[in-house]
């Protein structure tokens, strides 16, 4: 578990458009934590959300400090305006430590598969796993080497290091990665045959002519 803190601010304002494109001005991002007592809208400053993001995935536990009240809780999603490149909106659901909690853990693949030396294409199938456990239990990603696979072979579920206390939520022999080999392209000779078809034709329709 690796846990991130953040600071909000509760809003007063108008939690529409109108009020959120204040809040983008100002340089703070609105956000809501969604839980089971009801929502808190609250913003966050701009710069610092946008750094600590870049480092933390969908199963990171964070902690929002609000008015002196933490609150646990996982970003379920974010809106962006991609070509001003600015968050400018994000959902949190909050998380209660003593209840298990379901999540997607991000699926990372580490080293060069010796597969992929001999002609191989490495293709990951799983990009995250469903799990479920305790928050304070939550991987924040599994780590998968793939060194070792070569051609034709494959890394599954079964053979990850599940921290104590996880539950994983699919089957143990879903592929998770796997190097395949390159077919070679064999239609090659029949193209050429039919170009050469194709080329003969004009000499067969002009003798042809010729013999009228």
């Amino acid at each position: 578990m690796n846990e991130k803190q953040l600071t909000g601010t509760y809003r007063t304002e108008d939690f529409g458009s109108a009020g959120s494109r204040r809040l983008l001005r100002a340089g703070r991002i609105p956000a809501v934590i969604y839980g089971k007592n009801g929502n808190v809208h609250i913003s966050l400053e701009a710069k610092d959300f946008t750094n600590k993001m870049r480092k933390f995935s969908e199963s990171t536990l964070l902690t929002i400090k609000v008015d002196k009240v933490d609150h646990s809780v996982l970003m379920k999603d974010y809106q962006e305006n991609v070509m001003r490149g600015m968050i400018t909106h994000v959902d949190f659901f909050e998380v209660t430590t003593d209840e298990v909690l379901r999540a997607n853990v991000p699926v990372v693949l580490h080293g060069n598969a010796i597969g992929t030396r001999h002609g191989g294409v490495l293709e990951q199938v799983m990009h995250e796993i469903e799990v479920e456990c305790l928050p304070k239990d939550l991987p924040e990603s599994f780590i998968v080497d793939i060194s070792k696979i070569d051609l034709n072979e494959s890394v599954h579920v079964a053979q990850l290091t599940i921290p104590e206390g996880v539950k994983i939520l699919i089957a143990k022999e879903t592929t998770i990665a796997s190097v395949k080999a390159v077919k070679e392209e064999v239609a090659a000779p029949a193209a050429e045959a039919t170009e050469e078809a194709v080329a003969a034709e004009p000499a067969i329709v002009e003798k042809a002519d010729k013999e009228k």
